[in-house]
């Protein structure tokens, strides 16, 4: 069995077994047109078939065709999809706020995603599914209580390298697979040209840091940029907060995070 057949049964079997942990069947995902989503979402249809709901949720500043390679994927794959736009409610936040940055637009943009998804979960008794890879939640590059946000994430221990070759073993789309990276936040948004290199350049120095644990100092006599790496152990650190449930403060003797802590397989 090869590295991405193991990883996919894997993955079926974790998203299986923790969905039907919580007692419920169905589950929910946005659907982007992107890479991330899209394996995220061929995964879910390997486990849930007709019990996967895909949700594309584009605002004016979606492109046309990652709309089409949504359907597309939908098409190929056979699976459930419903389109919830949320043009309508970013349009009128912007009129109330019309300096607004690409930074909050996209902040925002982000968050009335997960509002409608999170609702549309709620209507149909299900899961929603997070699509954030490794790359990203090391490097902070998502926004808290919005991409971010979910019940469970079967992508999140795979560098976006890695999303790339599992999305070849799932026979995703070249269309999803050969497009720039972008989570269509504004207008010519691209994730490499916020980040300042590519996803490639970046996993190499990420894993030799995260996962092999070689000191900087090593990895720039490795030939790695030391700019780069400077600024990618910076966000690692300065990110660590939106890979954490909110801290609490401790004022008793049994605190939640703290030492109130039951493993959800435990049952009463």
């Amino acid at each position: 069995m090869s590295k991405y057949e193991q990883i996919t049964d894997y993955l079926v079997r974790f998203l299986d077994n923790e969905v039907r942990k919580t007692g419920i069947k169905k589950v929910v995902i946005g659907l982007s047109g992107g890479i991330d989503s899209a394996v995220v979402a061929v995964l879910a249809h390997k486990t849930f078939r007709d019990n996967l709901l895909c949700v594309m949720m584009p605002s004016q500043y979606s492109s046309q065709s990652s709309l089409n390679d949504a359907l597309a994927l939908c098409k190929d794959f056979k699976m459930n999809v419903i389109t919830a736009s949320i043009e309508p409610m970013l349009r009128a936040y912007e009129a109330l706020n019309p300096n607004m940055d690409n930074l909050r637009k996209g902040n925002f943009s982000s968050r009335m995603r997960m509002s409608t998804i999170f609702d549309i979960s709620a209507r149909e008794n299900a899961l929603v599914l997070g699509t954030s890879n490794k790359s990203e939640l090391m490097l902070g590059y998502g926004t808290l209580y919005g991409d971010l946000s979910s019940a469970l994430n079967p992508i999140g221990d795979l560098y976006k390298s890695e999303v790339y070759e599992l999305a070849e073993h799932l026979n995703i789309t070249k269309n999803i697979i050969d497009k720039a990276p972008s989570a269509d936040l504004w207008d010519g948004q691209s994730d490499e040209d916020d980040l300042g290199y590519t996803y490639a350049q970046l996993d190499e120095a990420l894993k030799l840091y995260v996962e092999d644990r070689i000191s900087k100092e090593e990895i720039v006599k490795m030939g790695v940029d030391k700019d780069m790496l400077e600024m990618i152990v910076s966000r690692i650190f300065r990110n660590q907060f939106k890979r954490k449930m909110p801290v609490i403060a401790k004022l008793t003797s049994r605190t939640i995070n703290h030492d109130f802590n039951y493993p959800r397989d435990i049952t009463l």
